[in-house]
Protein backbone atom coordinates (compact mmCIF):
# COMPACT_ATOMS: atom_id res chain seq x y z
CA UNK A 1 0.00 0.00 0.00
CA UNK A 2 2.92 2.31 0.76
CA UNK A 3 4.93 1.68 -2.15
CA UNK A 4 1.60 2.76 -4.58
CA UNK A 5 1.07 5.53 -2.46
CA UNK A 6 4.62 6.33 -3.05
CA UNK A 7 4.59 6.22 -6.83
CA UNK A 8 0.92 7.71 -6.64
CA UNK A 9 2.81 10.82 -4.68
CA UNK A 10 6.19 10.70 -7.19
CA UNK A 11 3.65 10.89 -10.38
CA UNK A 12 1.83 13.97 -9.18
CA UNK A 13 4.80 15.51 -8.50
CA UNK A 14 6.42 14.70 -12.00
CA UNK A 15 2.80 16.11 -12.95
CA UNK A 16 3.37 19.66 -11.41
CA UNK A 17 6.62 19.86 -12.64
CA UNK A 18 6.16 19.01 -15.91
CA UNK A 19 2.50 21.69 -15.94
CA UNK A 20 5.38 24.28 -14.58
CA UNK A 21 7.39 23.77 -17.78
CA UNK A 22 4.89 24.76 -19.95
CA UNK A 23 6.80 27.61 -21.79
CA UNK A 24 9.69 25.09 -22.33
CA UNK A 25 7.23 22.80 -24.13
CA UNK A 26 6.74 25.79 -27.02
CA UNK A 27 3.92 27.82 -25.93
CA UNK A 28 5.88 30.56 -27.75
CA UNK A 29 2.12 32.49 -28.49
CA UNK A 30 2.31 34.50 -25.26
CA UNK A 31 5.08 37.13 -25.28
CA UNK A 32 7.46 36.56 -22.19
CA UNK A 33 6.92 38.99 -19.45
CA UNK A 34 10.39 40.29 -17.74
CA UNK A 35 8.76 43.34 -15.41
CA UNK A 36 6.54 41.54 -12.86
CA UNK A 37 5.95 44.80 -10.90
CA UNK A 38 3.53 44.45 -7.76
CA UNK A 39 1.94 46.35 -5.47
CA UNK A 40 2.74 45.72 -1.75
CA UNK A 41 -1.13 46.64 -0.63
CA UNK A 42 -4.34 45.19 -1.96
CA UNK A 43 -6.33 48.62 -2.49
CA UNK A 44 -7.03 49.56 -5.78
CA UNK A 45 -4.63 51.81 -8.23
CA UNK A 46 -6.12 54.88 -8.69
CA UNK A 47 -3.91 56.01 -11.56
CA UNK A 48 -5.53 53.77 -13.40
CA UNK A 49 -8.96 54.75 -13.57
CA UNK A 50 -9.39 57.04 -16.40
CA UNK A 51 -12.63 59.20 -15.55
CA UNK A 52 -14.52 60.35 -18.53
CA UNK A 53 -14.96 63.82 -19.34
CA UNK A 54 -18.26 65.49 -18.36
CA UNK A 55 -21.15 65.43 -20.75
CA UNK A 56 -22.24 68.40 -21.71
CA UNK A 57 -25.17 69.87 -24.09
CA UNK A 58 -23.91 72.03 -27.40
CA UNK A 59 -25.28 75.30 -28.25
CA UNK A 60 -26.41 73.52 -31.70
CA UNK A 61 -26.94 69.80 -32.38
CA UNK A 62 -26.60 70.30 -36.05
CA UNK A 63 -22.98 70.99 -35.72
CA UNK A 64 -22.40 67.95 -34.06
CA UNK A 65 -20.18 65.49 -35.69
CA UNK A 66 -20.69 62.16 -37.78
CA UNK A 67 -20.55 59.05 -34.55
CA UNK A 68 -17.93 56.91 -35.32
CA UNK A 69 -18.54 53.57 -34.29
CA UNK A 70 -15.47 52.53 -32.67
CA UNK A 71 -13.67 55.59 -33.11
CA UNK A 72 -13.02 58.80 -30.58
CA UNK A 73 -16.00 60.00 -28.59
CA UNK A 74 -15.73 63.81 -27.04
CA UNK A 75 -15.93 62.47 -23.48
CA UNK A 76 -13.09 59.84 -24.25
CA UNK A 77 -10.61 60.49 -21.68
CA UNK A 78 -7.03 61.66 -23.46
CA UNK A 79 -4.57 62.00 -20.86
CA UNK A 80 -1.57 62.63 -23.43
CA UNK A 81 -2.79 65.40 -25.06
CA UNK A 82 -4.46 67.10 -21.59
CA UNK A 83 -0.74 67.12 -20.07
CA UNK A 84 0.19 68.46 -23.25
CA UNK A 85 -2.38 71.62 -22.68
CA UNK A 86 -1.53 71.86 -19.08
CA UNK A 87 1.74 71.91 -19.84
CA UNK A 88 1.39 74.70 -22.51
CA UNK A 89 1.78 72.93 -25.75
CA UNK A 90 -1.11 72.78 -28.51
CA UNK A 91 -2.66 69.09 -28.01
CA UNK A 92 -3.43 69.22 -31.85
CA UNK A 93 -0.19 68.39 -33.02
CA UNK A 94 -0.56 65.26 -31.32
CA UNK A 95 -3.07 63.98 -34.44
CA UNK A 96 -0.29 64.81 -37.03
CA UNK A 97 0.78 62.07 -38.89
CA UNK A 98 3.17 63.76 -41.53
CA UNK A 99 6.50 65.41 -40.07
CA UNK A 100 6.37 68.80 -39.78
CA UNK A 101 7.89 71.46 -41.10
CA UNK A 102 10.69 72.69 -39.05
CA UNK A 103 12.01 69.07 -38.35
CA UNK A 104 12.53 67.97 -42.58
CA UNK A 105 16.00 69.49 -41.95
CA UNK A 106 16.26 66.77 -39.03
CA UNK A 107 14.43 63.68 -40.69
CA UNK A 108 16.09 63.86 -44.17
CA UNK A 109 19.74 64.50 -42.29
CA UNK A 110 18.69 60.62 -40.09
CA UNK A 111 17.65 59.07 -43.48
CA UNK A 112 20.71 60.28 -45.99
CA UNK A 113 22.18 56.78 -45.93
CA UNK A 114 18.42 55.54 -46.66
CA UNK A 115 15.87 53.99 -44.43
CA UNK A 116 14.05 50.56 -44.07
CA UNK A 117 10.64 49.96 -44.68
CA UNK A 118 9.27 48.06 -41.84
CA UNK A 119 11.89 48.56 -39.11
CA UNK A 120 9.39 48.86 -36.03
CA UNK A 121 8.24 45.41 -37.38
CA UNK A 122 11.66 44.31 -37.66
CA UNK A 123 12.67 45.35 -34.43
CA UNK A 124 9.62 44.40 -32.54
CA UNK A 125 10.30 40.89 -33.97
CA UNK A 126 13.98 41.11 -32.66
CA UNK A 127 13.18 41.86 -29.65
CA UNK A 128 10.61 39.69 -28.89
CA UNK A 129 13.21 36.68 -30.25
CA UNK A 130 15.71 38.68 -27.95
CA UNK A 131 13.27 38.41 -24.61
CA UNK A 132 12.26 34.88 -24.76
CA UNK A 133 15.61 33.74 -25.34
CA UNK A 134 16.20 36.15 -21.94
CA UNK A 135 13.06 34.87 -19.73
CA UNK A 136 14.99 33.99 -17.17
CA UNK A 137 15.26 30.41 -15.19
CA UNK A 138 12.49 28.20 -14.40
CA UNK A 139 12.09 29.16 -10.85
CA UNK A 140 12.24 33.05 -11.42
CA UNK A 141 9.34 32.63 -13.92
CA UNK A 142 7.23 30.51 -11.99
CA UNK A 143 7.52 33.01 -9.01
CA UNK A 144 7.49 36.32 -11.35
CA UNK A 145 10.46 37.74 -9.96
CA UNK A 146 11.45 40.27 -12.56
CA UNK A 147 14.74 39.82 -14.83
CA UNK A 148 14.30 43.05 -17.23
CA UNK A 149 17.59 44.25 -16.05
CA UNK A 150 19.42 41.35 -15.78
CA UNK A 151 18.33 40.42 -19.18
CA UNK A 152 19.23 44.30 -21.20
CA UNK A 153 22.07 44.57 -18.84
CA UNK A 154 24.61 43.72 -22.24
CA UNK A 155 22.71 47.02 -23.61
CA UNK A 156 22.96 49.40 -21.09
CA UNK A 157 25.40 52.37 -21.01
CA UNK A 158 27.92 53.12 -18.10
CA UNK A 159 26.93 56.57 -17.87
CA UNK A 160 30.08 57.66 -15.79
CA UNK A 161 32.76 55.63 -17.88
CA UNK A 162 31.16 57.18 -20.85
CA UNK A 163 31.38 60.50 -19.27
CA UNK A 164 35.27 59.83 -18.48
CA UNK A 165 35.47 58.83 -22.22
CA UNK A 166 33.96 62.25 -23.22
CA UNK A 167 36.12 64.10 -20.98
CA UNK A 168 38.97 62.14 -22.21
CA UNK A 169 38.67 63.69 -26.09
CA UNK A 170 38.59 66.93 -24.72
CA UNK A 171 34.67 67.91 -25.09
CA UNK A 172 33.03 69.92 -22.73
CA UNK A 173 30.81 68.63 -20.35
CA UNK A 174 28.51 71.04 -19.34
CA UNK A 175 25.86 69.12 -17.23
CA UNK A 176 27.66 66.71 -15.98
CA UNK A 177 28.80 66.85 -12.38
CA UNK A 178 32.32 67.47 -11.84
CA UNK A 179 35.03 64.74 -12.12
CA UNK A 180 36.12 63.94 -8.11
CA UNK A 181 32.21 63.62 -8.02
CA UNK A 182 31.57 61.66 -11.23
CA UNK A 183 34.52 59.22 -9.43
CA UNK A 184 32.99 58.94 -6.27
CA UNK A 185 29.76 57.42 -7.76
CA UNK A 186 31.16 54.52 -8.84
Amino acid sequence: MSVQLGIRGLGLCALIALAACGRLAGDDKKPPQLMHIRSASRSPDEFTVLPTKPLQMPDDVAVLPEPTPGGTNITDPTPEADAVAALGGNPKLLERATVPAGNGGLVSYASRFGMAQGIRDMLAAEDLEYRRKHDGRLLERIFKVTVYYRAYEPMSLDQYAELERWRAVGAKTVGAPPADVAAANR
